[in-house]
């Protein structure tokens, strides 16, 4: 099930991961990741191995070698709480839908998905050891967004999906209200969020002196992906990273936004006839949305709480009409995981966004780290606003991972760079048969 010019793609990507300095395996991880279909499937004996699953086993395979390192910790810093969180996560989901299903078949399919997931954090979080793979990363994430916009570009023109001739995707256009929707490689939803999240990424590398071109385009075919899609999803990612970007001049004073946004919520759910989360019913950026089915699922979801807490549920397609449709990320979490694992999902990003204001914090006054770590926080927050909107299937936790990768080297970057440095002693110290300070002797 795997097209032949994808299997040479693939081999020659397995090939660089595991040859490649560590700190440049990152760009043929990336591209490869977000160039295949996902139904791009070796099956072997039965077992399902994605071309995403199989370069995540030749990255752990990379990690596991005694000198994949160079000599370096394979998590500089060491497993900080993000990490933590981000395996306690994994493990728990697991758990739960395995005891949820007790079922052989299940057990295999989860446990495929349990490597999409935790392995691919591994993977990523293990390739990007520092800044300056940060910032080849983000080139590499701009070179992406330039050719999926290309070819989503191409949808529009010419009515047809070319990777659909891989497989995977019909090379036939989706059509909505009159509108195409391109979908790219990663599916028309999944893509306009892909694109959308990854604007303030591309406004900090454009303060990078020589990388300002690869940020111009990235930039422009981010937002070519959002639009050409013509998804209110990929509008309110977007919508998340500029409104994130305008906080700049108020990031000193995040505490107060907070509480504002907290107990203006409140507000509103005191006042209006419906619950506050009814408001995403009321979301329609492009005349065609499905806000109502959205507000519906989480809905359901918040009055069928004990039917999931404690194991999640098997039957929450019986919640009332299109209920198996889990269009937002939460609430997927939720009714397949369970309490334990929606508690451990929100902890990742609570973790995630504290690393990176004690980090901003650090360095306050040197603003072109404060820019770098703000930018890594307005893409993180992105990504919460779309997970209101999209369940994130493996290929859209792959666009998530190297986000909390960032925020761990940042955050690593910022301690270090409060570290005083160790002075010279001047310490008495024998020489011949003389004592004179170190300076004196060194001369």
């Amino acid at each position: 099930m795997l097209h032949p010019l994808v299997a040479v793609w693939m081999l020659v990507a397995i090939a660089l991961i595991l040859v490649l300095p560590r700190n440049k395996v990152i760009v043929p991880l990336l591209f490869t990741f977000f160039s295949v279909p996902i139904a791009q499937v070796v099956v072997l004996g039965g077992l399902h191995f994605t071309v995403l699953r199989i370069l995540i086993i030749a990255g752990l395979i990379r990690r596991a070698l005694p000198s994949a390192s160079g000599g370096e910790e394979k998590y500089p810093g060491g497993f900080n709480p993000i990490d933590k969180v981000v395996v306690l996560w994994s493990i728990s989901a697991l758990i739960v839908i395995c005891l949820q299903w007790m079922n052989a078949q299940a057990l295999i399919k989860n446990l495929g998905d349990f490597l999409d997931g935790l392995g691919g954090y591994l993977v990523v979080r293990f390739f990007i050891p520092d800044l300056e793979t940060v910032r080849r990363a983000v080139k590499v994430l701009a070179a992406i967004c330039v050719v999926q916009a290309a070819f989503m570009l191409t949808e529009q023109i010419v009515h047809q999906n070319l990777f659909g001739y891989l497989g995977g995707w019909s090379v036939q256009v989706t059509v909505r209200d009159g509108h195409i929707r391109s979908q790219g490689v990663l599916g028309n939803i999944n893509e306009g969020v892909f694109g959308g999240v990854l604007i303030p990424l591309f406004l900090w590398l454009g303060t990078e002196g020589k990388s300002r071109g690869v940020a111009l385009l990235g930039l422009v075919g981010a937002t070519i992906m959002v639009f050409t899609c013509d998804a209110s999803t990929a509008i309110l990612a977007f919508g998340g990273s500029t409104l994130g970007l305008g906080f700049w001049f108020l990031r000193k004073r995040m505490r107060i936004v907070r509480w504002a946004l907290a107990l203006g919520l409140t507000a509103l759910h005191l006042v209006m006839k419906a619950p506050v989360w009814a408001l995403i019913a009321r979301i329609d950026l492009t005349g065609s949305s499905s806000g109502q089915h959205r507000f519906y699922l989480l809905d359901n979801c918040i009055r069928h709480f004990s039917d999931w807490w404690l194991l999640g549920s098997k039957y929450y397609d019986t919640w009332g009409y299109f209920m198996f449709d889990l269009c937002n990320q939460f609430v997927a979490v939720a009714v397949t995981g369970g309490l334990s694992t929606l508690v451990f999902f929100i902890m990742m990003y609570s973790r995630s966004f504290g690393a990176i204001g004690t980090a901003r914090k650090l360095v306050d006054g040197d603003k072109k780290k404060e820019w770098l770590i703000w930018c890594v926080g307005c893409t993180l927050f992105a990504h919460v606003v779309a997970s209101f909107g999209i369940n994130y299937m493996a290929l859209l936790q792959m666009a998530l991972f190297p986000i909390l990768a960032f925020a761990s080297v940042v955050a690593l970057d910022a301690q270090r760079a409060t570290v005083p440095v160790p002075q010279p002693s001047e310490e008495p110290q024998f020489v011949g048969r003389t004592y004179m300070p170190i300076g004196e002797a060194r001369q």
